[in-house]
């Protein structure tokens, strides 16, 4: 079987693992609260700028995986830590402009998903979760999240740009999580 990302289901392990990014970087963290946040692809969260996050209230982008286009708000935690992010990085000699990337590497280039895969699985390694951990953790452990507070796979299916609600359901492991439930609780 192949290795298939998970989404990080206990939201007690979310909240660990953003203090562990805090504690190494503020970029990490925003990286990952944004993700879990939006449910934004990994190479979306990367291709923002400055300019399309700075001083809104909503996020415009064309996805790049899709080309769809795609709007949506940022919650006050995103926008109180795009805020304090910025102040952090306009601090710093070279100067975040807006047009600039939002996340940028040591070498003021932006940032690529093999070092945002790297700081997330180091996280979970350093803190014991042994949960299968990629880029597109953060994305699953959005729609996992939504859909237990919400019940809505029509609506998390139209947020995630799937086809169909079963594909939305497998996504973000319900389906798996359902069937073992119902095995669990079969027995003749």
């Amino acid at each position: 079987m192949k290795n298939i990302v998970e989404p990080i289901k206990n939201k007690k392990d979310l909240e660990r693992i953003e203090c562990y990014l805090e504690k190494q970087s503020k970029r990490n963290r925003l990286i990952f609260v944004f993700g879990i946040n939006t449910g934004l692809r990994v190479s979306d969260i990367l291709g923002l700028n400055v300019e399309d996050v700075e001083g809104k209230s909503y996020v415009e982008i064309r996805e790049k995986k899709t080309g769809k286009y795609k709007r949506f708000p940022l919650n006050s935690k995103l926008k109180a830590l795009i805020k304090e992010y910025l102040a952090v990085e306009r601090s710093k000699k070279y100067s975040l402009s807006e047009t600039e990337s939002l996340f940028i590497g040591k070498k003021h280039y932006r940032l690529d998903r093999s070092q945002v895969y790297r700081f997330l699985n180091d996280a979970c390694k350093q803190l014991g979760i042994t949960a299968n951990v990629g880029t597109h953790t953060m994305r699953k452990s959005f729609g996992y999240h939504f859909y237990k507070k919400y019940n809505d796979v029509a609506l998390l299916q139209k947020i995630l740009n799937h086809s169909s609600p079963n594909i939305t359901l497998r996504y973000i492991g319900i389906a798996q999580e359902e069937i073992d439930l119902s095995y669990n609780n079969f027995e003749l």
